[in-house]
């Protein structure tokens, strides 16, 4: 099935889109940015780098190097702005749609500005899509939709009640696209994004995800906190697997357009499992870390377990996941350990 995917990037070999990438300073869409460019594809970027860093851009054009750099424009913006929102989106061909406030604490905290950004901001982009024409739509959709549904694996059409702001503000996103592919015609795809990691994820901050955080403390000697017993599970996903989604579902034939789709591994790591498998990889480098984690209080607004079914990206866009949890551990602790010494 990877094939598809090897498919659609020779295809943008051969021709060359034009594309937006929203949060195009952050984790994910600086390594959409780095795939497209390195493609041979002409990219607008737009960030106001409320999370995303300046770091992440200059990786990237030190990756790519200084002729595909020359293919990216880079607009300093809000998507809580409509002309900035229209002026990133002229002349696209597809868009990826990254730009959010994630984090399912930051919007128990501060649920107005989530609001702000996640459904405001998300409902200006769409129009800016659809005032632009563009072929597809495709958006950063998120697992919290799934809310207190207690089924597993989690599968698209069988949703529960929302456990947090983040999530309520998700599921109006999947909800406004598809009014705007009936209504308007937009051809819009969402990507149900489940656990990513992977290199430019920030270890720092209030909100930082739980791998980067963890690896963060290992290195520094400090102590590894565990939410509740350690059972809690998830689906974790490296970046690559879901550049893989976004390219593709971008690229999508008809069939495949005005849906939403699980992007995981479709695999299940509990707490205390990833603390294992994250001091294994830690060694692996030559660093040891011997401490024992200590178990704190459940998180508020956390779902207990969580895992994806992918039977319907793999059969309508060809998605073929090629990083397991350890996989991807494995590849990316090299850019966590330079970063964090």
């Amino acid at each position: 099935m990877i094939e598809k995917f090897h498919e659609a990037m020779a295809d943008l070999g051969a021709r060359p889109r034009r594309w937006l990438v929203t949060g195009c300073a952050g984790f994910i869409g600086s390594n959409l940015l780095e795939t497209l460019l390195a493609a041979g594809q002409e990219v607008v970027g737009l960030d106001n780098f409320a999370t995303g860093h300046r770091r992440n851009l200059d990786e990237v054009e030190k990756s790519v190097g200084a002729a595909a750099w020359a293919r990216f424009r880079f607009i300093e913006g809000d998507i809580r702005g409509l002309d900035d929102c229209r002026a990133a989106a002229d002349g696209v061909d597809h868009i990826l749609h990254q730009a959010a406030l994630g984090s399912v604490p930051r919007s128990l905290e501060d649920p107005i500005t989530t609001d702000e950004v996640n459904i405001g901001g998300f409902l200006k982009m769409l129009v800016a899509a659809r005032d632009a024409g563009v072929r597809s739509f495709v958006y950063a959709a998120s697992s919290s939709t799934y809310g207190d549904h207690p089924g597993l694996p989690k599968v698209e059409d069988r949703i529960g009640r929302p456990l947090s702001p983040y999530a309520v503000t998700k599921y109006v996103d999947e909800l406004y696209a598809d009014v705007f592919a009936r209504s308007y015609g937009t051809p819009c795809v969402g990507l149900r994004y489940f656990n990513v990691f992977g290199r430019r994820q920030d270890p720092d901050g209030a909100y930082a995800a739980v791998i980067p955080r963890w690896i963060a403390a290992m290195m520094r000697g400090d102590e590894v906190v565990i939410n509740g017993d350690g059972e809690t599970s998830r689906d974790f996903c490296y970046i690559e697997n879901v550049v893989q989604a976004n390219v593709l579902a971008a690229l999508a034939g008809p069939d495949g357009l005005n849906q939403v789709y699980n992007v995981a591994y479709g695999g299940r790591t509990s707490l205390n499992q990833l603390f294992a498998h994250l001091a294994d990889s830690l060694r692996g480098l030559g660093i040891a870390y011997d401490l024992a984690p200590r178990h704190g209080d459940f998180r508020a607004g956390d779902v207990r377990h969580s895992q994806a079914d992918i039977g319907k990206a793999r059969s309508l866009l060809g998605y073929a996941p090629q990083y397991d949890v350890v996989a991807g551990l494995r590849v990316a602790m090299p850019w966590y350990a330079e970063f964090l010494r």
